[in-house]
């Protein structure tokens, strides 16, 4: 399976040059730690062909604006998409690209092309309907691994439930949500480093959620949820801890040792 990315540079006049890498998602926030010269360079030797990934084929992306001195990138898998490394990812990449705005993409590539003005609809996939991820219980598998591809799942103040984050996000699915996680296995206290969650409370009819990836119509999905208040958290997933009420408690990040770790990985990548 390709691990596909766009790359966009918008030049000092406003003209941009789009370009397509058929294996550069993985690691593409390590990649950037390099710099803008560099990664000027890089870009510059792979062929641009115009073709703009839609919302299920691009894995990530990165547009490099000269003329506003912004970075905007997104990636699904990589040291930034992890709960223990997003922090230091993201403030070493500031750090590589002094004096620029570096954000996150949480809309994927439709971020890319509204930033240039572009019609985003352009790369919705409307013929995708919204996958549901797995309903896991406490003994599945997945958690033996230290970052397990999860989303938490918290209802009021003493439901907590995890979801396999190999489809959408929960928070796509709707008030549907609701129902299903009604007899989902039930993990009283989430301790599991997630990549993504979504809180409901019923009573007050609000939804907060987060995702340290990106999620088509990020900035829509109160349409999803008709009625009820639908706050994005962005990458902070903290907000989840503290409105679910002791419910979801990942495991203490240490911030040294994730700078430690991410420069290890951006040094070992850059390694012939």
């Amino acid at each position: 399976m390709a691990d596909r990315a766009n790359f966009v540079v918008v030049r000092e006049d406003g003209a941009y040059e789009l370009y397509l890498s058929r294996f550069g998602a993985v690691g593409i926030d390590l990649d950037l730690l390099a710099g803008p010269v560099r990664t000027l360079s890089t870009l510059r030797h792979m062929s641009a062909d115009g073709w703009w990934l839609d919302d299920v084929l691009c894995q990530g992306a990165a547009l490099v604006d000269l003329r506003r001195r912004v970075l905007l990138l997104f990636a699904l898998e990589g040291p930034s998409t992890v709960l223990r490394h997003r922090a230091a990812a993201l403030e070493l990449l500031r750090r590589a690209w002094a004096g620029w705005e570096v954000r996150w993409a949480y809309d994927g590539n439709a971020e890319l092309r509204a930033h240039l003005g572009l019609d985003p609809e352009f790369v919705r996939d409307r013929g995708c309907a919204a996958l549901a991820g797995a309903l896991l219980a406490p003994e599945d598998e997945e958690f033996t691994d230290p970052e397990p591809m999860v989303a938490v799942a918290t209802v009021g103040p003493d439901r907590c439930h995890v979801v396999a984050n190999t489809g959408d996000h929960p928070v796509r699915e709707g008030v549907a949500l609701l129902d299903r996680l009604a007899a989902a296995p039930e993990h009283g206290v989430c301790r599991v480093a997630a990549e993504a969650g979504i809180h409901v409370d019923p009573l007050r009819r609000q939804v907060g959620w987060w995702t340290l990836g990106a999620v088509p119509e990020a900035y829509g999905t109160p349409r999803r949820w008709p009625g009820w208040t639908v706050v994005f958290w962005q990458d902070r997933w903290e907000e989840h801890v503290r409105a679910a009420g002791g419910r979801f408690r990942p495991p203490a990040v240490d911030r040294e040792r994730a700078s430690a770790e991410v420069r290890a990985a951006a040094g070992a990548r850059r390694r012939p």
